[in-house]
């Protein structure tokens, strides 16, 4: 038994503050956990990238929905708000894009592997949780899947909405060919195939961008393609990849928040 259900679940919110020396700038984190005495160990950990749009989401409605229907095991979510310098620090670790755009994403990966991880760890005195997902959305989706496919042996699962699978290291008007999309070649060219599992979601109205002229916007097609790439690689779906496509879902923490509670029933369902 994870948890009481005779009373209704409460989620207490902490905000903390870590001084991050590899990006040199104080990182704000919110901390979201059922309140004390509800739950017993094992615990699962969340990593969500643009941690500051949390009441846009609704995250906290939604986590509370979710265990008053008994829905998800017990469930740590570290929110990591983004910083000014979010454009630099998002991205593909070492690739930057074709504007020389997430610069610093490599520093932003030390800072999770190496910075908040071990502070979390420390701060909930537990070694290891039962499941560890990082999810984002937009650039920090695209962020998200970077560090989880790099690092294989901290995360086991990846909340991808309306990611950034476009990013790319050649301008359009100079040559561009799908080649060039910097994640798609990423997952090609890893050798061997990570121990993870992947949840996507894109919405029909994220954006009307149509690059190939195909009468698909381009946040399907990128993301249909990362899919195709994780095949190729020998995951399958369902048992390893999850998509949620949202019929007039939007580029927007409205949409994302609507589409949370089945990404994390996927990631943390009973």
């Amino acid at each position: 038994m994870y948890y009481s259900t005779d009373f209704e679940m409460k989620i207490a919110q902490q905000e903390i503050t870590i001084a991050s020396k590899i990006l040199e700038r104080d990182v704000t984190c919110t901390l979201l956990m059922p309140e004390d005495g509800a739950i017993a160990e094992p615990l699962n950990l969340l990593l969500l990238n643009d941690g500051q749009e949390l009441e846009n989401l609704k995250m906290v409605d939604t986590l509370e929905n979710l265990y008053e229907r008994n829905c998800i095991k017990p469930l740590l979510t570290v929110a990591i708000h983004a910083g000014d310098d979010r454009i630099q620090e998002y991205g593909i670790a070492g690739k930057p894009d074709f504007k020389k755009r997430g610069a610093k994403a490599g520093m932003y990966t030390k800072f999770i592997v190496t910075e908040l991880l071990p502070f979390i760890h420390e701060h909930t005195g537990i070694d290891n949780f039962e499941t560890t997902a990082f999810a984002g959305f937009s650039l920090g989706g695209l962020t998200a899947m970077d560090i989880a496919w790099n690092n294989p042996q901290l995360f086991d699962k990846v909340g991808a909405f309306s990611a950034s699978f476009w990013w790319r290291g050649k301008d359009l008007a100079k040559g561009y060919t799908n080649d060039d999309r910097l994640m798609h070649t990423m997952l090609k060219n890893t050798a061997g195939k990570p121990e993870l599992k992947f949840w996507l979601q894109t919405g029909t109205k994220d954006e009307t961008a149509d690059r190939n002229k195909n009468g698909i916007i381009d946040s399907i097609d990128d993301t249909i393609d990362v899919i195709k790439e994780l095949l190729a690689k020998g995951y399958e779906r369902p048992a390893d990849i999850q998509y949620l496509e949202v019929l007039g879902g939007t580029h927007d923490p409205e949409t994302w928040g609507k589409a949370m509670p089945k990404f994390l029933q996927w990631a943390f369902g009973k």
